[in-house]
């Protein structure tokens, strides 16, 4: 018997029992990240006094400058003259945290390295056959954004790609964002993984936008990767899970991406762990009297 709305059979793949059972093949999940990073306190072997005691020493400076940053303020640390001994002393109070930097141009090299201590950044700077090693307190090192997009954006003549969908007006969105963006500007961002795109849309708008100078990675729940372009502000921001899958492409417009910066919270809970470090390594001095 047809029903009232012209139906003459019940619609299928709807309501109890419509949809697969979990326990059959072929049903498939993405794998959820695993493996979460968190903060371990580690304590330096003190074998030397006169050394421990001048890794203390530096360790307190930076915690008075932890103590006393602002936000968007950059306090540096000098370590310049310290033993290479007393340095790998502080190296190893700091610990390794989750966001690394790499900023590669012609002759030189930086490799920056984030504490244990969210905001506290090692800075390695490798060039005309020497390297120099600075610490820096701050959100997220300015010397990696000022060097980001030196080179300049490849301006390609020609006609357009075959097989682009989408590409020409999500380039030119993006150049327009990048001419008009000013610090203080909220972040913009194209999110690929939702916006319908061709892989030749993905390719022009990378060759167009060109490759900067810093790569960042950041190592939490998964992994992100942030890589600058050629084109002033604009920076390509990757999420993959634990086992490298990509979940999340997007292009945003900022100064820095916010997931790599250390925020104002993570910088006061460094603080408070640096403080107790320090009252672990004072007790250490003191047995060895």
């Amino acid at each position: 018997m047809s029903s009232p709305f012209g139906m003459t059979h019940p619609p299928v793949g709807f309501g109890p029992g419509s949809q697969p059972d979990a326990t059959e093949e072929g049903l498939d999940y993405l794998p959820m990240p695993s493996g979460m990073r968190v903060y371990e306190p580690h304590l330096p072997e003190v074998a030397d006094p006169a050394r421990a005691a001048a890794a203390r020493k530096v360790l307190a400076s930076i915690h008075e400058a932890l103590a006393h940053w602002s936000v968007g303020e950059e306090i540096r640390i000098p370590v310049d003259d310290l033993d290479a001994p007393v340095l790998a002393l502080v190296d190893e109070a700091l610990g390794e945290g989750e966001v690394a930097v790499k900023v590669e141009r012609t002759g030189d090299r930086l490799e920056i390295q984030e504490a244990s201590l969210a905001g506290v950044w090692r800075v390695r700077a490798i060039g005309d056959g020497s390297t120099r090693e600075s610490l820096l307190v701050g959100s997220f090192p300015r010397v990696a954004l000022n060097r980001a997009f030196t080179a300049a954006a490849p301006v390609i003549a020609g006609l357009t790609p075959a097989g682009l969908m989408n590409g020409q007006p999500i380039l030119n969105e993006l150049l327009d964002r990048s001419a008009a963006w000013r610090r203080g500007d909220a972040p913009h961002a194209v999110n690929f993984s939702l916006l319908p795109h061709t892989p030749e849309d993905l390719a022009f708008i990378e060759q167009r936008l060109g490759v900067g100078a810093t790569t960042i990675l950041s190592r939490g729940y998964g992994n992100c990767r942030v890589t600058a372009t050629a084109t002033p502000n604009v920076w390509w921001v990757r999420y993959y899970n634990s086992v490298d899958t990509l979940i999340l492409d997007t292009v945003e417009i900022v100064d820095v991406p916010s997931v790599v910066c250390a925020a104002a919270e993570d910088i006061a809970d460094s603080t408070e762990r640096l403080a107790e470090i320090l009252d672990a390594l004072a007790t250490d001095l003191e047995r060895m009297r």
